[in-house]
């Protein structure tokens, strides 16, 4: 049973709305508003802070007794299994159904799975949603939190980036579910928190960045969780290398004073080492990015109180 299409339940804060969308365009290119939807995009759900569960489909019925009929006909599971009520995150709060009817949904539908079931340590996990008129049943993968244990890395700063947001920001800059061959560049990389959300991925990413002191602390946060990258003492003026995409956050900003003569040429000089460019920041620079070769085709924000970063997706001119 390969599925070919996929079930994803988004949930995010307020506060991360704009960038949860940016980031579920940027993934399964859905420009609409719905938080559960359907791809043919098979995307591994814990890469995502926002991404809550996933079902591969199998089967659909147009109601529950339809769908228990095809359910009857599976051939038998040769590993023992579970069956998961997947809450649509869409459902409008008539339609949610409590605990109890939950649990008799399963159990109904539950004993006409061919097969062995198994409550406690299942092989497999079944997953069972209606999505919109339809009731879909289907392979169940929950998100694990992965960035959530990066939050507990030995160094930090007040103006690094959190977790969540890094997560994020790496899947806009690299959407695809297959990032062989994808080379990635943070050369302003800070205390590394994009660094660390990148490697857990085993996305192809090198580091480095202009202040010299800070780099042990890097080093010693990917040591921490076990995860090996190269992390380099540059400018980013100096880069020579050839990347894929250049993922770039600008918290320093609120710091020091940095010249928009100076900023110009970091992203000059990123226009010649990278083809995608995806930057956070705090105050505008859509016009030092057009005259540095940058269009912007996507965008997207994340506040927290008064405080707003948005992340801009770029690319060169054609």
């Amino acid at each position: 049973m390969i599925p070919k299409s996929f079930i994803y339940n988004y949930t995010c804060e307020p506060d991360e709305a704009a960038l949860c969308d940016l980031e579920k365009r940027s993934i399964f290119h859905i420009h609409s508003e719905e938080r559960c939807f359907e791809s043919f995009i098979d995307f591994e759900p814990s890469r995502s802070p926002f991404i809550r569960d996933k079902i591969g489909v199998i089967l659909r019925g147009k109601t529950i007794d339809d769908l228990i009929e095809k359910i009857k006909k599976l051939p038998e599971a040769k590993a023992s299994f579970k069956l998961v009520y997947v809450h649509n995150v869409d459902q409008i709060e008539a339609e949610k159904f409590g605990f109890n009817k939950r649990r008799q949904i399963e159990r109904e539908v539950g004993v006409q799975i061919p097969g062995e079931p198994e409550l406690v340590d299942p092989d497999l996990l079944y997953g069972l949603i209606k999505l919109k008129e339809e009731w879909i049943f289907g392979l169940y993968s929950k998100s694990e939190a992965v960035w959530l244990q990066h939050q507990r890395k030995p160094n930090s700063y007040s103006v690094a980036l959190n977790t969540r947001v890094a997560r994020s920001v790496v899947n806009i800059a690299v959407p695809m579910a297959d990032t062989n061959g994808i080379k990635v560049i943070d050369p302003c990389c800070g205390i590394g928190t994009v660094l660390v959300e990148a490697l857990s991925m085993n996305i192809d990413i090198v580091g480095s960045d202009i202040n010299y002191l800070i780099l042990p602390g890097v080093r010693e946060n990917l040591s921490h969780f076990g995860y090996e990258g190269e992390v380099s003492h540059r400018d980013i003026r100096d880069v020579n290398e050839k990347y894929d995409v250049a993922i770039i956050d600008l918290p320093y900003n609120l710091c020091s004073v940095i010249t928009p003569q100076e900023q110009l040429e970091m992203l000059q000089s990123t226009y010649n080492f990278a083809d995608k460019l995806v930057i956070l920041t705090v105050e505008p620079i859509d016009p030092i990015l057009a005259e540095a070769g940058f269009t912007i085709v996507d965008r997207g924000d994340v506040r927290k109180g008064t405080f707003r970063r948005e992340v801009i997706v770029c690319k060169k001119v054609a």
